[in-house]
């Protein structure tokens, strides 16, 4: 994969960062080398190693599931901006 001076453009603008033209093939370099680094990652043989979420063995702390209250429609929409039958008003997103 290589990264040319059309594609930083690009890339600074999605992320919305002011890049000067001069500065374009100097950034195009630094994304080809660590693009070419990620590609080396490849070739690193993990057949052997087995997924894992930490680097450190853990064991999640669990509590007992219990409810302690109930029916409290009243007291979570008593502040909303907005209820109606015991549920949160919302504006329309779909049109």
């Amino acid at each position: 994969m290589s990264v040319d001076q059309k594609t930083v453009r690009h890339i600074a603008r999605l992320a919305r960062i002011a890049v000067r033209d001069d500065e374009l093939e100097a950034l195009a370099k630094e994304l080809n080398g660590i693009l070419d680094w990620v590609e080396q990652l490849g070739e690193v043989d993990t057949s052997e190693v087995e997924p894992m979420t930490s680097a450190v063995a853990m064991a999640m702390k669990m509590r007992d599931d219990v409810v302690t209250e109930t029916n409290l429609q009243k007291e979570v929409t008593r502040n909303a901006p907005g209820a109606e039958d015991g549920f949160f008003v919302v504006p329309k997103v779909v049109e």
